[in-house]
């Protein structure tokens, strides 16, 4: 067989492979209210097996987690080249080394505004560096209860969980956050699990949103189908590691957002996964 044909069957035969495991992806490109790049953009990183997401409106950002301790300097190095640098809002949604591994570099490096962590304690080597952090830095830690918000310019957050004080699991800690932007909206999960989810559902938030950051990397312990109706995405993000050994995402997971229609995005097919918005538009992206 030709060399150019070879390559070419190749190519096809590899893109049937990557659709069949995560859905088609299709870049999107809505039509712009506004001239020129859309004033919000919100990159889910891609560090692996962990959580990053960096949120910019303007002169303002938003991080949320911060990867493992091993992605650290590549996360300061990718928040450098974009020149930031401030961050404005740091959230470390819960004290899990693939969320928090990076933090304390993030805050060694960059001007801070404000810090949000949940109301728990942990004995980890990880947690203490953060904490460590935060006090060299002479920074405070905010807490925050369901419906407390923050703003950026014009993009608001709202916090949504933890809804109780003591759960058995860490993840169930986690920090809920919806960023609303116009008509679009925004839902970053952390590593909440159905617990969390019922919590979130019976307290009667606003939980519609047009991309779910998808719970704890698709685990089938999260993502239950009455929160995934109540947020009924457009698209769903799944951070994950390549070749992972915790089988992310789950089958199950895959086919109740497939079963939906939800457009998947992964992290370990597609790199760097970037949303922007004018708030009428939604344009996706991705890049390695």
């Amino acid at each position: 067989m030709p060399v150019k044909r070879y390559l070419l069957v190749l190519a096809l035969v590899l893109t049937l492979a990557i659709s069949v495991a995560c859905g088609p992806f299709h870049p999107a490109v809505v039509p712009s209210s506004s001239a020129g790049p859309l004033p919000l953009t919100v990159t889910f990183l891609d560090l692996g097996q962990a959580d990053c997401t960096l949120v910019q409106e303007d002169d303002k950002t938003l991080l949320i987690d911060a990867g493992t301790n091993a992605s650290a300097q590549k996360l300061v190095s990718a928040l450098k080249q974009k020149g930031i640098k401030k961050i404005d809002i740091l959230v470390g949604t819960h004290p899990h080394e693939d969320h928090i591994g990076g933090l304390d570099a993030v805050i060694k490096n960059f001007n801070i505004g404000a810090v949000y962590l949940p109301e728990v304690s942990y004995t980890t080597r990880t947690f203490n560096d953060v904490l460590t952090a935060i006090s060299a830095k002479g920074l405070k830690i905010s807490l925050s209860k369901p419906g407390d918000t923050f703003n950026l310019n014009k993009a608001s957050g709202t916090f949504l969980a933890p809804n109780s004080s003591s759960y058995e699991e860490i993840n169930n800690y986690s920090l809920v956050v919806r960023l609303k932007y116009g008509n679009i909206a925004f839902l970053f999960s952390g590593d909440a699990q159905n617990l969390s989810e019922r919590e979130m559902l019976a307290g009667g938030y606003e939980l519609k949103s047009d991309v779910l950051k998808v719970s704890h990397h698709g685990s089938s312990d999260s993502t239950s189908s009455a929160f995934l109706q109540a947020v009924a995405p457009r698209y769903a993000v799944i951070f994950v590691g390549k070749d992972n050994d915790y089988n992310h995402p789950h089958e199950k997971t895959l086919e109740k957002l497939s079963a939906l229609g939800v457009q998947i995005i992964r992290t370990d097919l597609r790199g760097d996964i970037i949303f922007d918005s004018d708030g009428i538009a939604l344009n996706v992206r991705t890049q390695r």
